[in-house]
């Protein structure tokens, strides 16, 4: 009598069972992919083959086969969970070493030393971009966020529109900001300095003729004296066609001109501020006076104020002065063969030959998926389907202990005969 069918199968009943009850154990694991039992009948061999009336021995777990089928995505509140929709790995090195683990589960925050790291402390791998946010491709390196200050902006061009009101009165005596009655109207706009100290230039508008305006400008209650059209002078002029349009600027034609702000007038410790200013959209029309456009291009220093990260993995840092500049790019992962990858827990696989080449490219390249910020992906597994599997799988261990317990019967028949 031979036991051995018997006791096969219900080590393969167990093992499937075990599997059953790791894929339910985790169904809330963010990033876990479903296993399932494979099996091979048994037989014994010889230098001659099987005959063709030989009995199997039974069964074998011939792989514990992982599935990576898409998890379901959900939305979180943390803009560094990141879901991957589609193919492709997460890329970890633990911190000081350059061990390669790779994960789907993507949820991420920043440690004290601003690196983008997991749960383990693991550091996600990309590519980092240089001073001018533009990313530098090539070997992946560690992500990590710069909390220094965004440098400053210093204003090179501005353009400020107007409407002066056609049916002013002419005020007399030159222009004074702290008399009113010799100025028509005012207006301001911010420029930044080198250091990014920001500056209030006030423009006072003075009607000097049916078509003719004059105009001063003014920083931290300094007369600022400009050099347009070639020449130094504290109060400018401006003209208007018939049509309200504006005809010359400083006895020139309309164009943009630069006036420069002195060191001491700017009081900062920057050097003096010469920037390109746009008047030529100024109108004359018999309506009130108001100011239709206030552009220019400084801004001052800033802090990182938030992150987020685009479907292609671009990280964006958002600061405190309302600029966004790019920090780096997530990079992503493919395998010829993902079932080949050896699971290391902690949501992670490491690369073996029988994955075939680790293949690097930004997300949404090639077979590669996206990625979703402020989600993840949740486990593939079926709760349903594996509860099913498991009532099949307990009646199959039922079923061979019952094969067992046929043979114990009949070997004990035979012990019993006399």
């Amino acid at each position: 009598m031979s036991f051995q069918q018997g006791l096969s199968g219900l080590k393969g009943a167990s093992s499937n069972l075990d599997v059953i009850s790791n894929n339910i154990a985790n169904s809330s694991t963010v990033g876990f992919k479903t296993s399932q039992s494979q099996f091979a009948d048994v037989y014994a061999s010889s230098v001659y083959g099987t005959s063709a009336l030989q009995v199997g021995i039974g069964t074998q777990v011939s792989e514990i086969a992982q599935q990576f089928t898409q998890g379901n995505v959900t939305v979180t509140n943390n803009p560094l969970d990141m879901g991957i929709s589609g193919e492709g790995f997460f890329k970890l090195t633990p911190p000081g070493s350059s061990a390669i683990s790779y994960t789907r589960n993507g949820q991420f925050h920043l440690d004290g030393n601003g690196y983008i790291v997991n749960s383990t402390g693991q550091i996600l791998q990309g590519w980092l971009a240089n001073t001018s946010g533009i990313v530098v491709p090539g070997a992946t390196k560690s992500l990590q966020i710069a909390f220094t200050p965004a440098p400053p902006n210093t204003t090179t061009t501005a353009t400020l529109s107007a409407n002066l009101d056609a049916g002013a009165t002419l005020p007399s005596g030159a222009i004074s900001p702290s008399n009113p009655s010799t100025y028509n109207w005012s207006t301001s706009m911010t420029v930044y300095d080198q250091l990014g100290v920001a500056h209030g230039l006030v423009f006072y508008f003075k009607k000097t003729a049916s078509n003719s305006w004059n105009f001063d400008m003014y920083v931290n209650n300094n007369l600022v004296v400009g050099p347009p059209g070639g020449a130094a002078t504290p109060t400018h002029t401006i003209t208007f066609n018939t049509n309200g349009s504006v005809n010359q600027i400083d006895g020139a034609a309309a164009a943009a001109f630069s006036p420069t702000v002195p060191a001491a007038t700017l009081n900062s410790g920057a050097a003096a501020l010469t920037f390109s200013l746009d008047l030529t959209g100024f109108t004359q029309y018999g309506t009130t006076f108001g100011t239709s456009q206030v552009t220019q291009d400084g801004y001052s220093s800033g802090r990182i104020a938030g992150l987020s990260v685009a479907k292609d993995g671009t990280i964006q840092g958002r600061y405190t002065n309302g600029q966004s500049r790019t920090l780096g790019q997530v990079v992503l992962t493919s395998f010829n063969n993902p079932r080949g990858l050896l699971p290391l827990g902690n949501n992670q696989w490491a690369n073996t030959q029988a994955a075939g080449a680790a293949v690097e490219n930004t997300p949404g390249s090639g077979v590669l998926g996206v990625l979703q910020s402020g989600s993840v992906e949740e486990s593939n597994v079926d709760l349903t389907a594996e509860l099913v599997n498991m009532i099949v799988a307990q009646r199959l261990y039922q079923a061979n202990a019952q094969s067992v317990r046929a043979q114990d019967q009949l070997l004990q028949t035979l012990v019993n005969l006399r």
